[in-house]
């Protein structure tokens, strides 16, 4: 998702521009350091916020102009996080 604004956004071509791409190096270690791991719900309705507030507007930033946009460029990745999403809403959060 972060491609995809940075193509748009800054006229980046294959690679990230500087700003994007310690955005993506942020959100990869973040990531990484999740307590929930593969269980992770989406951050929407995670009870602990990972991102910095800073990081955390950037990447919904990104979010809502790659969301739309990516059942076009990548359409079984959007059906699958739609997917998900909709199952975590009958789930309740895991708490440890």
């Amino acid at each position: 998702m972060i491609g995809l604004y940075c193509r748009a956004r800054h006229g980046g071509g294959e690679t990230l521009c500087p700003s994007c791409a310690q955005l993506y190096a942020y959100a990869c270690r973040r990531l990484d350091m999740c307590r929930f791991g593969a269980e992770k719900p989406p951050c929407e309705r995670c009870p602990i916020h990972c991102y910095a507030p800073d990081y955390r507007a950037r990447i919904r930033e990104v979010m809502r102009y790659a969301g739309p946009r990516m059942l076009f460029v990548h359409p079984i990745e959007a059906l699958r996080h739609l997917w998900r999403r909709l199952r975590s809403r009958r789930v309740a959060p895991m708490r440890k």
